[in-house]
């Protein structure tokens, strides 16, 4: 099993971050979209590293166009030497107008559109196809010289893979249909991954006439762990006041379906209107806690994890404090990768 680790946004400190991390024995490493841009950090990353993957867990789609997410992603699968997985989401609909200020509509049908139209124009720039790309939501179909990139530049490399991200069983199909990869959101138990998410992924790859073979996912990687008790309690809260923001969002509540915690949504949902993030996280009780994250002690994640994902999933985002205690979360990660 891969495992990976994160990149943080903060540019002073990418390049080294990435440098541990591939020191330490990660085989890749993710930035999200938060506060900054998740791409200007991988483009350092990639300086000060050899072996590390790398790529956007998540980059906003909707907040880009095709045409700009095709350029970014060969320029940085080019300078990394064939090592950038471009990571998309959707995110939801009122960060996208209100935030954005971008178009929503059909999201599933619409990331399909996006993600064939930069194959389609990557297949222009790689292969010398004409770009004749006409759909819904994008049309693509100027294409001259002078914006083409040198095809010397991703030689033996070829284009970035694509992953998505998802959690409803449309944008999920999608991501099973046209991508290489499935980063499964942090709010995904087991049980909603074999029942809801894999069933899906499977229905999106024989549409295109494939099985699973070949497609990556990257499993959930929610993990309450520490050296020490204070440590443990620290992580067990912001789990929970993570999995309480998350819980409040309507398009996840089919997550807490599953389990029958339906109800809790709504509640989770009230709260989040009204801003008591701690209230919420103390509605998360031990038993949800423990469904959504791995918990125990370091030498516990390991064995859990494999015992929940190790034969559906090929690799993990995980981020263990390993400074504070080398030798043990050496082992940690040693242990991840060997199944």
């Amino acid at each position: 099993m891969k495992v990976d680790g994160g990149i943080g946004t903060n540019l002073h400190q990418a390049g080294a971050q990435a440098k541990e991390l591939e020191a330490t024995g990660y085989s890749g490493a993710w930035t999200a979209e938060t506060s900054h841009d998740p791409f200007f950090p991988l483009l350092l990353a990639a300086e000060h590293t050899q072996t590390l993957e790398l790529g956007t867990s998540i980059a906003v789609a909707f907040a880009r166009n095709p045409m700009t997410l095709a350029n970014i992603g060969w320029d940085l699968q080019a300078f990394s030497k064939g090592r950038f997985n471009l990571g998309l989401g959707s995110q939801i609909k009122p960060h996208i107008t209100k935030r954005f200020s971008m178009e929503w509509s059909h999201p599933a049908p619409r990331m399909r559109e996006m993600i064939l139209a930069i194959r389609a124009i990557w297949d222009t720039w790689e292969n010398g196809t004409p770009l004749n790309f006409r759909g819904d939501f994008y049309t693509h179909t100027l294409m001259t010289p002078f914006f083409t990139p040198e095809r010397a530049d991703l030689a033996g490399f070829g284009v970035p893979k694509i992953f998505l991200a998802g959690v409803g069983e449309m944008m999920t199909e999608v991501a099973g249909e046209v991508c290489d990869g499935f980063l499964c959101h942090g709010f995904t138990t087991e049980k909603y991954l074999r029942e809801v998410t894999i069933p899906a992924l499977a229905r999106g790859r024989a549409k295109a006439g494939k099985t699973m073979e070949g497609f990556e996912i990257v499993g959930p990687s929610f993990v309450v762990t520490g050296n020490t008790e204070d440590e443990m309690k620290a992580a067990a809260a912001g789990t929970r006041q993570q999995i309480a923001f998350y819980g409040s969002t309507p398009a996840y509540r089919g997550v807490l379906e599953v389990h029958g915690w339906g109800e809790l949504q709504d509640e989770l949902n009230r709260l989040s209107k009204q801003g008591p993030w701690v209230e919420m996280g103390n509605l998360v009780t031990d038993e949800i806690l423990e469904t959504f994250a791995v918990v125990g002690q370091p030498e516990h994640v390991a064995p859990e994890l494999h015992r929940r994902y190790g034969d559906v999933i090929e690799r993990i985002s995980f981020y263990a404090p390993y400074k504070s205690d080398p030798e043990r979360w050496t082992k940690v990660l040693d242990a991840l990768k060997a199944a």
